[in-house]
């Protein structure tokens, strides 16, 4: 008999403990660091990406299944996890690299975060994730462009979005069919800021352009926390390119877009590399003195009752959208996937699982073929499209033909 009863309190202890061990499973929370410029000249979008990432927060712990095949939908939680829930932990980088670097050893250290996600500006990321490659800590990019952060040989960076190689393609293939149907492409502008960001994606467009025969006529470069532009503008109205590219932050996109009205200077055809150009605050702050401005994105809003449109109805509710904000919000999801997949918040096997994605389209609230990772840790499915500011407040795709909403308006307009 005693035997018996020590055997029946070991089961129920046995028991007791797996309870205990569902419902502590049940009831963990995944902490994920997320370093954005909550401050500074790019803090707009910093806003909108943190924006973002508390929507995707919502969607996953609450079970939205209306949102269709996306991943982590259905469940609230992570079901991999035993419906673990998501937490961000935001560090503003306040647009420095040196923050952004202390910000991410904070996260890790301090914070105990099982992975990291952000920063926006590619000089940003190239700090923070160099951090995160020393720790072993898996870190998953949305959003930064500079082709320089896959070159590095890391293991444990993995980055989502299109690169500026991707986007110069895509540049240089609009131009040759704007060409085709009667613009004038061949004498091109490319003006840039100074940081990671613009100097690599300007480089990176040149090299793709010169490939294909086509060359940049000028490069004007200019500090990221300029306040007068007038002398770069002065440059551009001198020498009447056919074609400006413009690669800036907010603030800077800003102060062009003013100084060419100012200047009365009209490019025939003006593109810009996102970026600035697709915050939400450039377009209600100068808007209308930029119709005509042809950009590149990856997101398309979709159709009422869509996945994409009952996000972007969410997202709404905190912010207007964009194109930076979809990318973020969709590398954060691609992460979060990755950690459920994982059914784990140890390192190594986050790092597994995000090499091991291999998400379909109808997965994604991105215009994306899909997200796999080659060896680099960069999506080789990203791809893009051509949007153009046809009536003061919404950017809509207008190339490839395939993708269009309507066609594309020439010369641009201005103001």
């Amino acid at each position: 008999m005693r035997f018996k009863h020590v055997v029946g309190l070991i089961c129920a202890a046995s028991i007791s403990i797996a309870l205990t061990g569902i419902a502590s499973a049940q009831d963990k929370t995944v902490k994920i660091g997320a370093i954005y410029p909550l401050s500074g000249n790019a803090a707009s979008a910093g806003v909108h990406g943190k924006a973002a990432i508390e929507t995707a927060i919502d969607i996953i712990n609450n079970a939205h299944p209306e949102l269709g095949n996306l991943p982590l939908t259905k469940n609230a939680g992570l079901a991999g996890l035993g419906g673990a829930k998501v937490e961000a932990i935001f560090a503003d980088n306040q647009g420095s690299p040196a923050v952004g670097q202390n910000q991410a050893l904070r996260l890790i250290t301090e914070e105990k975060v099982v992975a990291l996600n952000g920063a926006y500006q590619s000089g940003i990321t190239l700090t923070t994730s160099a951090i995160s490659e020393k720790y072993g800590i898996p870190y998953v990019n949305g959003e930064s462009v500079a082709a320089s952060l896959t070159e590095r040989g890391f293991k444990w960076f993995f980055r989502v979005t299109p690169i500026a190689s991707d986007f110069a393609k895509i540049y240089l293939d609009f131009l040759k069919d704007m060409k085709a149907a009667g613009a004038k492409t061949d004498n091109i502008a490319i003006v840039h800021e100074n940081t990671e960001y613009g100097t690599s994606v300007a480089s990176v467009i040149t090299s793709v352009f010169k490939e294909n025969g086509l060359s940049i006529a000028q490069d004007i470069a200019y500090s990221a926390n300029t306040t007068d532009v007038q002398s770069q503008v002065l440059q551009l109205k001198d020498k009447k390119p056919d074609v400006v590219i413009m690669v800036s932050y907010t603030s800077d996109a800003i102060l062009y877009v003013k100084t060419m009205q100012a200047l009365d200077y009209k490019p025939p055809l003006m593109m810009a590399d996102n970026a600035g150009f697709s915050d939400p605050s450039l377009i209600k702050t100068v808007g209308k003195l930029a119709q005509g401005i042809f950009n590149r994105s990856s997101f398309s809003i979709g159709p009422p009752g869509s996945p994409t449109f009952l996000i972007n109805e969410m997202y709404k509710k905190k912010k207007s959208g964009d194109d930076t904000a979809a990318r973020i919000m969709q590398g954060f999801f691609v992460l979060c996937d990755a950690i459920d997949r994982a059914g784990s918040t140890v390192p190594d096997k986050i790092q597994a699982a995000l090499k091991a994605t291999d998400l379909k389209p109808d997965q994604l609230i991105m215009g994306y073929k899909g997200v796999k990772f080659d060896d680099k840790g960069q999506n080789v499915l990203a791809s893009g499209l051509v949007i153009q500011l046809q009536d003061g407040e919404n950017y809509v795709p207008v190339w490839p033909k395939d993708r269009a909403k309507t066609a594309p308006m020439l010369p641009y307009k201005g103001w």
